[in-house]
């Protein structure tokens, strides 16, 4: 099944590091990341995993939950998180799936569908392709997703930056312009007639192109 920006993301019901949870049901009407890890104790999923555990209250401000998730069994993600606490100084407070089955990574698209057996004997390389981070919606729609090589660390400052600018654009009829920040000024997108964008902002706009007007951005 492919997965694309608008798609219904994937019901399932598995056990993680905090109990076990249904996914849809879990989310509830919060946003979430959920970021998937190839192989437990790999180095750069390590370096990862403790980053967003010190971001994790940026996103609790957001009203966003994080969820991991990684092939290995969750007793091995409760051993990997003693090494993340030890060499990144924050071991892992939210969820870690344990998707020993594959169930999780084929219903994303992470791995093909037809793939055989579980978890154990795979290689890192072998789920290579478990290295994605998707946003999810309260109404449990993706809002956007994308995936790394296991080479290179992922940036999850970026992915609050992007946070903030779907949430904005879901909140405000706006667009965000390349590197927004949030407090920057925005995009009034083509959608919205110049009367309507009069109306909407009585403080007035600035005009660079019929196609690109910029305001302030929204409270």
């Amino acid at each position: 099944m492919s997965l694309r920006i608008g798609s219904l993301a994937p019901d399932f019901t598995a056990e993680t590091t905090q109990g076990r949870v249904s996914f849809h049901d879990w989310i509830g009407d919060s946003y979430c990341i959920l970021f998937s890890h190839p192989k437990d104790f790999t180095p750069v999923c390590t370096t990862e995993l403790g980053y967003m555990a010190r971001l994790k209250p940026e996103f609790d401000r957001r009203n966003t939950k994080i969820i991991g998730l990684s092939v290995d069994p969750v007793e091995n993600h409760t051993a990997w998180a003693r090494d993340i606490e030890e060499t990144q100084g924050t071991a892992p407070n939210y969820p870690m799936i344990g998707d020993t089955d594959l169930t999780v990574a084929k219903l994303y698209d992470m791995l093909p569908e037809d793939t055989s057996g579980g978890a154990e004997g795979r290689t890192p390389q072998d789920n290579a392709t478990v290295r994605s981070v998707f946003i999810i919606g309260p109404d449990k729609r993706i809002k956007a997703t994308f995936t790394y090589p296991m080479t290179s660390g992922r940036n999850f400052d970026e992915v609050l930056r992007l946070l903030d600018s779907i949430q904005l654009t879901v909140e405000h009829t706006v667009a965000t312009p390349v590197n927004w920040r949030y407090g920057e000024d925005v995009i009034i997108p083509p959608s919205v007639s110049d009367e309507d964008a009069r109306k909407k902002y009585p403080d007035g706009y600035q005009t660079l192109k019929p196609y690109l007007r910029v305001v302030k951005q929204p409270q």
